[in-house]
């Protein structure tokens, strides 16, 4: 039996041996992440009657049904949490995005005193855990009676370090002649901005949209925090008050994950395009 020849970066030939192990890794990785996500979304597509916890397990329903998505929505607000949720994190998108762009093109292309010491903020921000501040976030959000509003839960993610950071770097990987040759031809700092930099660094700017709304509907202990009114909870909060009181129904827990997984897996279908290349664009330089 002969095997195709496979050669890496190098051109030097792949030994089957070594191919064997890194696709079997590879298919190691994919069963630990997707298989849980698989397992999930049989559950939630199984009746009442089909035993969810066979063995060998089945990823497969016998006859397929909605009737656990339906009773989701009958259980709670669901469609209701789920709006909340939409509004905070695109809410979230568009600060991430128009704060990290702006902040970062600053550190990267002005100069201005204490240039460095503001991008050392940024870092030391990154290693500040979220929970160590949530006392003090919780005690400015009562000041400024943004307490048990969506508002407050946007506030305090409103601009990531690590969004500011990622557009820093692309802008640092610009070829710094085209600006020039547009400031010689009179373009101010802001045309220079719109114009030329923010649209070569658009991947990146993906990068920050995608992560922005993944960390704004995913979060779930700031808003059980800051939120007490039942009709301004976000999704994820919903989801726990289901989990809590329909713990022995696996289905229905199922179905309530799938409803907040499948946003995350759309926006990320319509964007994966700019993703992969924004993260090249905002690599950190060796």
């Amino acid at each position: 039996m002969s095997f195709p020849r496979i050669t890496d970066a190098d051109g030097r030939r792949v030994p089957p041996a070594q191919l064997f192990l890194r696709y079997g890794l590879l298919l190691l990785a994919l069963a630990v992440l997707v298989g849980p996500f698989l397992w999930q979304l049989s559950t939630s597509l199984k009746g009442p009657h089909e035993d969810i916890y066979s063995s060998p397990p089945s990823f497969f329903p016998s006859e397929p049904t909605l009737h656990n998505y339906t009773r989701v929505a009958d259980t709670i607000p669901v469609w209701e949490y789920a709006f909340n949720s939409i509004k905070v994190a695109s809410a979230n998108v568009i600060t991430n995005c128009v704060g990290a762009a702006l902040a970062g093109y600053a550190l990267a292309r002005l100069r201005y005193r204490g240039k460095r010491a503001a991008t050392l903020a940024f870092i030391l921000a990154m290693l500040v855990p979220v929970e160590t501040i949530f006392i003090a976030q919780f005690i400015t959000m009562r000041q400024l009676g943004l307490n048990n509003t969506l508002v407050g839960v946007l506030l305090p993610a409103s601009i990531g370090a690590m969004n500011v950071l990622l557009m820093r770097n692309a802008f640092m990987n610009l070829p710094n002649e085209v600006e020039e040759a547009a400031f010689v031809d009179g373009a101010n700092v802001w045309q220079r901005f719109l114009r030329i930099s923010l649209p070569a660094v658009k991947g990146t700017v993906a990068v920050v949209a995608i992560f922005s709304f993944m960390g704004a509907w995913d979060d779930f202990l700031w808003p059980l925090i800051v939120l007490s009114d039942p009709e301004n909870f976000t999704l994820t909060i919903g989801l726990n008050y289901l989990h809590g009181t329909f713990s022995n129904d696996s289905r229905l827990v199922a179905a309530g994950t799938m409803i907040a997984v499948l946003p995350l897996i759309a926006l990320f279908a319509c964007l994966q395009r700019y993703f992969f290349r924004g993260v090249g664009e905002g690599a950190v330089k060796g």
